[in-house]
């Protein structure tokens, strides 16, 4: 087999020595196999006016000058040629019609180099032509491969036709070249170089991190040639780099962090992307708590309770310690109280928790309604002082007043001698002083309102007997209760002599209730001192005449109870009332 690698053809014209040209034609370079045999196409011409009878030739190697003495290959005239070309070149072109041809046998690699024509046609008209032609000995088939082959495009590679995929890059291609009826046989091998565009092959799946963590994303791409990698989030450039594989460090991640990423491989021939979700997990953040704050009393409150957190929290809303509302992987949770009361005001919580961590926040509503007087408001009286106490419960804080209608005298808050107020969340205590009036106690009527009503209670007077003890004093209650003792053992004795059938008894009435009275003081009032130097004020106020006396901090206790009789005509079990009056 022979090889050919030919040139566009084109004529050189030469000026001869009777004005006509002379040119030639040749292949540029020949391959042949070592071995084998080639021939070397050769035409020539010369000038029309020229007319030689015979017409000679000359082939010589690596020199076409003559003076230069070049190894001989083929010469018509004498068949003298060098040793090398001995038995192994001959002319099979005819040169009286301009075909000079020459074919070489037995190549060697000693053959290869430049080949050169002269034409001879006698005399003076003798011209060796500039055109050669280059023979390459060689031992493997010449694979010529195109410059750029790209899969999925048909190529040509001597003259095989194919069309290369990007698994055939980086392949060999083989010929085998065979001559019949010989034992000559040829292999050669060329290396493909298929462009294809980049096709991503490796990457994370989706990636869970807890916060402050590292997080590495990993990106690989298979290209010809070698891709530009980059890696980007929202459109911004994270990374990037002319390279098969390419990392994204991430450094104690986020929330912030959260979401897709993107890889983006390119080359000259195409790209290719593909994305990854990255899931920051991270315990809640503090919820935050809007709606309704203060609402009117019958009104519905709307309280929503939001946070952020991944995964999603339960989220809980209490209120001393009583779970109101609750919710299980929800960013947000809503309360809703219809027709709040007074008992809905107060401080509530929302906690929000996950695997990771437990966030809470605390909140308050206010609920406002009209002033309520409560039972517990009264009058009571110890010794020559009689006080009064108002417990409101209202919100916003009303004003109180008392009203003294058998004197029409009306004393609010601000008469600081005579009322001490103080409140307490929801409640306002508001208490009257009057001094000298433990014997004749006046009507009191406490009066509360604010924006949304108005309340009157005239308040009870607790414990008339008090008024008793408070009279005879402490010395008095101990006579009095010696001569009570005395009248039960009387009697005793007088129905034991009379033998009385019926059954006897004593009693004294109801047991009567246990008394307190001590001057009614709670924190902050004003102290004994305080209550001195307002004597005069109150005086003045309620007409007094006289100094009252000091009230000290005792108190008298007034207990009522049963004991068993020694009267033998009645019944054990039958008990005589008795009291106790204890003096501090």
């Amino acid at each position: 087999m022979i090889f050919l690698t030919t040139l566009p053809l084109f004529w050189i014209m030469i000026s001869a020595s009777r004005g006509g040209h002379w040119s030639a034609w040749m292949p540029a370079s020949i391959s042949a196999f070592e071995g084998t045999c080639v021939s070397i196409p050769c035409r020539f011409d010369f000038p029309d006016e020229l007319r030689p009878a015979v017409v000679h030739g000359v082939w010589y190697f690596n020199s076409p000058y003559p003076k230069n003495y070049p190894p001989v290959v083929f010469k018509s005239r004498t068949q003298v040629v060098h040793e090398s070309f001995q038995g192994r070149s001959r002319l099979l072109g005819d040169l009286g019609l301009r075909n000079c041809t020459l074919l070489l046998s037995t190549l060697s690699p000693e053959l290869g180099g430049k080949y050169y024509f002269r034409g001879d046609l006698g005399g003076y008209n003798q011209y060796t032509f500039s055109e050669h032609s280059v023979l390459d000995i060689i031992n493997t088939p010449n694979i010529v491969v195109p410059p750029e082959v790209v899969a999925g495009k048909e190529v040509e590679v001597s003259l095989l036709h194919f069309v290369p995929t990007r698994e055939a890059n980086g392949h060999r291609l083989g010929c085998q070249a065979a001559f019949p009826n010989t034992t000559l046989q040829f292999e050669g091998y060329a290396s493909l170089d298929v462009k294809y565009p980049p096709v991503i092959v490796e990457m994370n799946s989706s990636v869970e991190a807890i916060e402050g963590s590292q997080v590495s994303l990993l990106c690989g791409a298979d290209s010809n040639p070698p891709p530009l990698l980059t890696w980007m989030r929202d459109g911004t450039v994270l990374r990037e780099a002319v390279a098969e594989s390419l990392y994204l460090e991430l450094d104690e991640v986020t929330p912030g962090e959260d979401g897709i990423y993107a890889c983006l491989a390119e080359n000259a021939y195409g790209q290719d992307n593909r994305t990854v979700e990255l899931s920051v997990m991270y315990a809640p953040w503090k919820p935050t708590v809007n709606g309704t704050v203060v609402a009117v009393e019958g009104e519905t409150a709307t309280i929503l309770c939001s946070t952020q957190s991944n995964p999603d929290p339960i989220l809980t809303i209490f209120k001393e310690k009583q779970i109101l509302a609750t919710v299980i992987y929800e960013s947000q949770l809503q309360l809703e109280l219809p027709a709040v009361s007074p008992e809905d005001d107060g401080e509530y919580w929302c906690v929000a928790e996950n695997q990771y961590g437990q966030r809470a926040t605390a909140f308050n509503l206010s609920v406002e309604f009209a002033p309520m007087i409560l039972l517990e408001s009264h009058c009571a009286a110890a010794r020559d002082t009689v006080q009064c106490l108002c417990v409101v419960k209202s919100n916003p804080e009303p004003s109180v007043a008392f009203e003294l209608p058998s004197r029409n005298v009306t004393v609010n808050e601000t008469e600081r001698e005579f009322v001490y107020s103080e409140r307490s969340g929801l409640l306002l205590t508001s208490i009257l002083t009057l001094r000298g009036q433990a014997q004749a106690p006046p009507r009191v009527i406490c009066t509360s309102r604010n924006f949304y009503g108005t309340q009157s209670l005239e308040l009870p007077f607790q414990g008339a007997h008090r008024l008793m003890w408070a009279k005879i004093g402490p010395v008095g209650a101990v006579v009095a209760f010696a001569i009570l003792i005395a009248i039960v053992c009387y009697i005793t004795q007088t129905r034991r002599k009379k033998n009385v059938t019926e059954s006897p008894s004593f009693s004294t009435g109801d047991n009567p209730h246990v008394l307190y009275s001590p001057e009614f003081r709670i924190s902050g009032a004003p102290d004994k001192y305080e209550s001195q130097r307002r004597v005069g004020s109150e005086k003045r106020l309620l007409g007094l005449r006289g100094e009252p006396p000091e009230l000290d901090l005792s108190y008298s206790h007034s207990e009522l109870g049963k004991r068993p009789t020694k009267d033998s005509y009645t019944l054990t079990e039958e008990l005589a009332e008795y009291a106790e009056i204890r003096v501090k």
